[in-house]
């Protein structure tokens, strides 16, 4: 029996100096994988949502001028911000992957974040729209980079989809964004005199309305059938809202109309609108503020495009007012995460809010 204690208490001081060992290592790893000072590896992808949603609320703000007269230079300020955001994030995202290429390629290849390089393209498909007016050349040049670029990100995400196999709990909104992002492409064809490229525009709006379908209903299913989703991914709820704005605007762009199926288009925008306003209603009670909250943004933005797109063709006091209510709504929302963000930013909370 003594023996039998000895050799247990001999065990137990093994295991305490192997635990301590183990600790030690794990300590190393960590003070090895941790950024350097300075460096930009916390900088997400995803920010360029921003953009997006600037860019956007600019437009609304552009065909609320032709509309119902409001002043341009709403327009035009948004406009200014959105590129300065651009072009501010563009050498921010450069500067990352000369200094950690090893950061920006785990981000491409992580399941979920690596959708949210379409944040990216999608800007360039955009920004061309508020471009066009200062010089046709370089928003015509942005356009086409970004069309080829949203063109091969869709094919080889859905190559990588079909050539690996997936799991449902990564089956989170912003799988919309790489492959329904090519509905942005006609978008800005109107303002760059390519309108008589019209076999793109059917091909971008093709093919972001064909996988709206299946990659709705993949999503949808996962939030039925799967444990919720994380906090910090809980502003990307709205992206769900996005196809069927954009594939308003994108169908009324192409068609050159607004016709029944446009106004079908709309309406699920605004059940969907409905239905996720409704849920993150909590959101600042149950996360605090993150970059990731500018997920909301440019569906919002998007919505109230559509809905001047639909003011627009079909007059009246009811498509005004709700055109108007969702431009105020989009508009409070992007003035304030702009200028949370920007608050962030004097801080010095970059890193903390991207977390």
């Amino acid at each position: 029996m003594p023996f039998v204690n000895v050799k247990r208490l001999y065990g137990a001081s093994r295991l305490k100096q192997n635990l301590a060992t183990m600790r030690a290592k794990f300590a190393e790893g960590a003070a090895v994988a941790a950024p350097r000072a300075g460096s930009l590896d916390y900088l997400p992808i995803g920010l360029f949502g921003s953009v997006m949603g600037l860019t956007g609320l600019s437009v609304a703000w552009h065909l609320a001028h032709a509309r119902f007269g409001v002043p341009d230079v709403v327009a035009q300020v948004i406009s200014a911000v959105a590129v300065v955001a651009f072009v501010l994030l563009t050498c921010a995202y450069a500067a990352k992957i000369v200094m950690s290429p090893e950061a920006a390629k785990n981000e491409l290849a992580h399941p979920i974040a690596g959708n949210l390089f379409g944040t990216f393209l999608i800007s360039l498909l955009l920004l061309p729209i508020v471009l066009a007016p200062l010089s046709l050349i370089v928003a015509r040049a942005m356009w086409a980079i970004g069309a080829i670029g949203m063109t091969t990100f869709a094919w080889f995400i859905v190559d990588r989809w079909m050539s690996q196999r997936q799991k449902a709990a990564h089956a989170t909104p912003v799988w919309i964004i790489p492959v329904v992002g090519m509905l942005d492409v006609p978008l800005a064809m109107p303002a760059l005199g390519l309108e008589s490229l019209h076999a793109v525009m059917v091909f971008g709006l093709a093919v972001g309305l064909f996988f709206t379908a299946p990659l709705f209903t993949l999503v949808f299913s996962r939030l039925l059938f799967e444990e919720p989703l994380p906090d910090a991914l809980q502003p990307s709820l709205m992206i769900l809202l996005a196809p069927f704005a954009v594939g308003t605007s994108t169908y009324v762009v192409t068609m050159g109309q607004v016709d029944v199926f446009a106004e079908a288009l709309f309406a699920l925008t605004l059940f969907m609108l409905a239905v996720t306003m409704g849920r993150l209603r909590y959101l600042a009670a149950c996360c605090p503020f993150r970059v990731s909250w500018w997920a909301v943004s440019f569906p919002l933005a998007a919505t109230a495009v559509a809905a001047l797109r639909i003011a627009s063709a079909r007059p009246g006091g009811l498509m005004a007012t709700i055109a108007i209510a969702l431009l105020a709504l989009a508009t409070v929302v992007i003035a304030g995460l702009l200028i949370r963000t920007v608050a962030g930013l004097c801080r010095g909370e970059l890193r903390t809010l991207s977390a």
